[in-house]
């Protein structure tokens, strides 16, 4: 379930006027291998060919924008260069006037601007609550062992569990949650076992 705090905005006008809006809590980042390990799972690439077609389209983007074109990738959004001046570059002086030329203009950044279908995504099916907590990792709730019991009672009503459920139910992170799993399944005493190889393994209660 994702966070939020209720932020004060900066009184810029000097009204005096209180006014909160809502941030989200960021409880940690997914990173290209967390990613494409989740798409590997639910696909049929691997990991690694996941991994290359996202290193594919980052140089293709990159490709667009310093030719001077915009990039839409459908469901996903539209991506631009930003440029700004870099004073410590070469500048040409035309009388008393100092002018900037092409050398001195630099790529500052990309803008992005999200696809009507990724908000509309993210929004269906969000579930939100106020964060009562000070650490950025909801995992820090609970101890390895009360993650453990998590895992335990969801198995009572599930056939198995993944990767995926075990984010949800714990907050850990995919890798994270994905070593703390295979910690556990190697343990004969935790009453967790492994069913399925590589990208299809989900995790089963032991057999007695």
């Amino acid at each position: 379930m994702a966070k939020y705090r209720m932020q004060e905005m900066p009184d810029m006008r000097q009204t005096g006027e209180r006014k909160l809006y809502p941030r989200m809590e960021m409880e940690g980042q997914i990173s290209t291998d967390d990613l494409a390990e989740s798409i590997s799972e639910g696909s049929s690439f691997t990991t690694g060919d996941v991994k290359g077609m996202i290193a594919a389209l980052a140089r293709q983007l990159a490709f667009g924008m310093r030719n001077g074109m915009s990039v839409k990738i459908d469901g996903i959004g539209i991506f631009s260069a930003s440029l700004a001046l870099d004073d410590n570059l070469e500048v040409e002086a035309v009388g008393n006037d100092v002018r900037h030329n092409a050398r001195s203009i630099v790529v500052r950044g990309v803008n992005f601007r999200a696809d009507k279908q990724l908000i509309a995504m993210t929004r269906s099916g969000i579930r939100l609550e106020r964060a009562t907590y000070k650490n950025h990792r909801s995992s820090a709730r609970y101890t390895e062992e009360e993650r453990r019991q998590l895992a335990l009672d969801y198995l009572k009503s599930h056939p198995f569990l993944t990767v995926a459920d075990y984010c949800r139910l714990t907050g850990l992170l995919p890798t994270a949650a994905r070593n703390e799993l295979r910690r556990l399944a190697a343990d004969p005493e935790s009453g967790i076992d492994t069913a399925g190889i590589a990208s299809h393994r989900v995790y089963v209660a032991k057999k007695e």
